[in-house]
């Protein structure tokens, strides 16, 4: 019934246990990491509760008019001019399947209200109506309480999707009145799978993109191979001047093109590829574990830059990522904090 679905087999098991015995609860919570495909889950159920031809299996078709228009929602870039925008409901292109998103960093109280306004209507051209509240942690207290009518007495045609990654921040009283299904990280192995067999994607370029997206579904189906492989090299460079001849000078010069304005925008993503080079090399030099390594299509440059001595020093150079990425947020002069990492991993050689 959700067999389309990637991952998370338990919770797939559940909810299609549910379904078939027509005991789909109205208020569902479903929590675990961003990226894992919770969206994913409730719209499938959407599709499967709403589609005109389903077939044998029960299966949604995904080609009539009903599953074609599910899932297609227009969410306007958020904007200190549109806050009024994020104050209702966003339909997809289907009148009977509706999302609430977040306005900056809270979900408004006016979208909770109109959610509960629009879960009372009858279906448009339905059996049900369905509503996805994304990062449901972003309730204030006011949302919280708003939405709380609403899951008390659920209306008999509409259907609640809470999604979060984060179920702690959410209120007693609105976790209690659902029915919580946990999402885990997809296996890579299936990550990979979906790669080469829905986005043809190569054996290579799918195990790569699998690895990187450390159990994201989401994350690994935006990622571009050949772009990550170009700033990759540039990464592996800094990890070879530090460890091997330490070159202040080729650093340095690294440091300025990640800065420059050609490379700025993607000066985080640089620096989450040279952490996960790190830990590549750690995994291979220091705990021998070659299965947890993500650039498994550089093992034997990363292998030869293991058996340095230096290898030790790699823990000290992670906390030195994680401390720059701390500061993202204060306003530091990213180019000179580059250089003062740089210099200090070439001091170590």
């Amino acid at each position: 019934m959700l067999s389309k679905l990637v991952g998370n087999s338990s919770a797939k098991q559940t909810l299609e246990r549910l379904i078939a015995n027509g005991r789909l609860p109205n208020s569902l919570l479903f929590t675990g990491p961003d990226g894992v495909g919770k969206r994913q889950f409730a719209l499938e159920i959407a599709r499967i509760t709403i589609c005109g031809s389903r077939t044998d299996n029960g299966e949604a078709c995904g080609v009539c008019a009903h599953c074609k228009r599910i899932g297609e929602t227009n969410i306007p870039a958020v904007t200190d001019k549109n806050k009024d925008d994020f104050k209702t409901v966003f339909f997809t292109n289907h009148r009977d399947v509706a999302s609430v998103v977040p306005y900056k960093n809270f979900i408004l109280v006016d979208a909770i209200r109109d959610l509960e306004k629009e879960a009372n209507y009858r279906p448009f051209e339905a059996k049900a109506r369905f509503f996805i509240i994304d990062n449901a942690e972003k309730m204030n207290d006011n949302a919280a309480n708003a939405l709380l009518k609403t899951l008390e007495e659920p209306p008999s045609t509409s259907y609640i999707f809470l999604i979060t990654s984060r179920p702690d921040s959410l209120l007693p009283t609105i976790r209690s009145r659902c029915q919580t299904l946990r999402f885990a990280p997809v296996a890579t192995d299936d990550i990979e799978q979906y790669l080469i067999n829905e986005r043809e994607y190569s054996h290579h370029d799918a195990l790569l993109a699998a690895r990187l997206a450390r159990g994201q579904l989401g994350r690994a189906a935006t990622i571009d191979v050949a772009d990550f492989r170009t700033q990759r090299s540039r990464m592996f460079d800094v990890l070879k001047h530090s460890l091997e001849t330490g070159d202040r000078a080729a650093l340095l010069k690294i440091s300025e093109e990640l800065n420059d304005a050609k490379n700025k925008a993607h000066f985080a993503e640089n620096l989450d590829i040279l952490e996960s080079l790190i830990h590549d090399v750690w995994s291979l030099g220091v705990t021998g574990d070659k299965v947890r390594i993500v650039n498994t299509d550089l093992e034997n440059e990363l292998a030869k830059l293991a058996q340095h001595s230096t290898v030790t020093s790699l823990p000290d150079w992670l906390k030195l990522i994680e401390a720059m990425c701390d500061n993202f947020a204060v306003n530091i002069n990213r180019k000179v904090a580059t250089d003062a990492m740089f210099v200090t991993m070439a001091g170590a050689t």
